[in-house]
């Protein structure tokens, strides 16, 4: 009998790509805010808006798994929308926690964010403690409090934790970073860099973090795992790599007297867990560049 799942976020840059690899071997319910027509089969839409009041009515009476990967659009517009973010991020996360407990689901996957580490010179990896602080921001506040509440259902499901760090690819916002880095390089404004090369990172492309995603789903306990790309760049590294592909020099400004605020993953427990990142800076922004401009 093929399995359940029920998942939210599944029109988003990383839901998309997780339906797509799990349609043909898992029923899927796909909660989203304007169901599409034609539905590929193993697919079934439900209407749900998780920003404002929504019910459990159409969710299934049983599932295997639950894979909460939304986010609010407006996850920058603090406070104006502080209620939405908090909707979205918290309130549901825990009405989805009690759904999949009473559901008897095995397993409930809950996408979080790197950021809420904080900055720091080394990679930081899940055992450490994190202290919530008034500086964390709205946003990773809620993220914090989502992993909190989750973390109170381990006695009756396997919870995964994935803490993504600056996931990329075709589709993505023009207002998340790499976008903009590539709009920025095209135009030939200049890119700030806080010391000489800039804060570091290791971004995942998406199919990676898709695929990390899937994998989770044969966990037989409870785990946080960051989720990163392959390889440590600093931002200078970046926006070179993408003139690069541009064919295009980028522009830099360096402010010498601003210490710059690393955000690493150490992904060790993603590749004993859940596989090796496999797509490259060079070959994911080759990608990125050629689906979103060379169409």
């Amino acid at each position: 009998m093929m399995r359940k799942c029920l998942i939210t976020g599944a029109t988003g840059l990383i839901g998309r790509h997780v339906v797509a690899l799990l349609r043909k071997s898992w029923g899927l319910y796909a909660l989203v805010r304007e169901p599409r027509d034609g539905a590929p089969e193993g697919i079934h839409y439900i209407r749900c808006d998780l920003g404002n009041e929504w019910s459990i009515e159409e969710f299934p009476e049983s599932v295997d798994a639950v894979i909460h990967l939304a986010q609010s659009e407006h996850f920058r517009e603090f406070p104006t929308q502080a209620e939405r973010i908090f909707n979205v991020n918290t309130i549901s996360t825990l009405r989805l926690l009690e759904y999949a407990r009473r559901a008897k689901a095995k397993i409930f996957v809950l996408a979080s964010s790197g950021g809420i580490y904080g900055h720091g010179d080394e990679g930081f990896r899940e055992d450490q403690a994190i202290t919530a602080k008034g500086d964390l921001g709205f946003y990773l506040g809620t993220k914090l409090c989502a992993e909190v509440l989750a973390e109170n259902y381990t006695p009756f499901i396997n919870i995964i934790i994935l803490r993504f760090f600056f996931v990329y690819g075709p589709g993505q916002r023009t207002m998340m970073l790499i976008p903009r880095l590539v709009q920025t390089v095209k135009e030939g404004r200049p890119i700030i860099l806080h010391g000489k090369e800039g804060l570091k990172i290791n971004p995942a492309f998406l199919t990676d973090a898709a695929s990390a995603v899937c994998h989770s789903l044969e966990l037989k306990e409870s785990q946080k795992i960051n989720i990163g790309g392959p390889e440590v760049l600093n931002l200078k590294q970046i926006s070179q790599e993408i003139g690069n592909v541009l064919h295009k020099d980028p522009v830099f400004e360096v402010n010498e007297h601003i210490q710059p605020q690393h955000l690493v993953g150490d992904i060790k427990k993603m590749v004993h867990f859940l596989g090796d990142p496999l797509v490259k800076f060079k070959e994911g922004i080759a990608r990125y560049i050629e689906e979103e401009y060379e169409k």
